[in-house]
């Protein structure tokens, strides 16, 4: 029994809170048909804001900071990548134009020693030209003189023969003197 009139008493509060409810002014009202409570309504709103600045503070500034740094960080890698790439670009470049200039600095070495090779065998050419114009100079005059040579040889056996004819055909030896002169006029002759 005593539970039906807790029951009992606590429907009565119940109906005694309601009625308590409906007399409140116009405003309440309002939030009351709503079903939200003024007073639980302002200490969740306190609690949010704190909750709000707490993360704004501790968690979202440190990390827009960081996300501003990275930002930062990558947009300056970002522009040492392009400096790279445009001293990679004019290296490149100074590269083939080196390349080129070394191609022409060959071509005129070539070209030079190619010029220099000619006058060389040119010059070799002349050279060896003289040389055989002095061999056979040399050869003519050594022909000449082994000629004139063989000439008086032959005019010195001829007269030695022609003593030894004359002197077989007369039997008696001539004086030198007019075997000279006589061997001289017949080679003359």
């Amino acid at each position: 029994m005593a539970k039906v009139q807790n029951e009992h008493t606590t429907e009565t509060e119940v109906h005694a809170e309601t009625i308590s409810h409906m007399s409140a002014p116009a405003d309440e009202s309002v939030t009351a048909s709503l079903g939200i409570n003024a007073q639980l309504f302002a200490f969740q709103l306190v609690n949010f804001a704190i909750v709000l600045g707490i993360v704004w503070f501790l968690i979202l500034k440190p990390l827009t900071k960081k996300m501003e740094e990275r930002k930062q960080l990558i947009d300056e890698s970002l522009d040492k990548a392009k400096e790279i790439e445009t001293n990679h670009l004019m290296s490149q470049q100074k590269y083939q134009e080196k390349i080129d200039e070394a191609k022409i600095e060959a071509n005129a070495i070539v070209a030079a020693s190619h010029e220099s090779a000619e006058k060389l065998a040119e010059s070799l050419r002349g050279k060896a030209k003289q040389e055989i114009e002095l061999l056979i100079e040399q050869a003519k005059k050594n022909i000449e003189r082994e000629r004139a040579d063989m000439r008086e040889e032959i005019k010195k056996e001829t007269a030695d023969m022609i003593v030894l004819t004359l002197q077989k055909v007369l039997g008696e030896t001539l004086s030198k003197e007019i075997d000279t002169k006589y061997i001289q006029s017949l080679i003359k002759k």
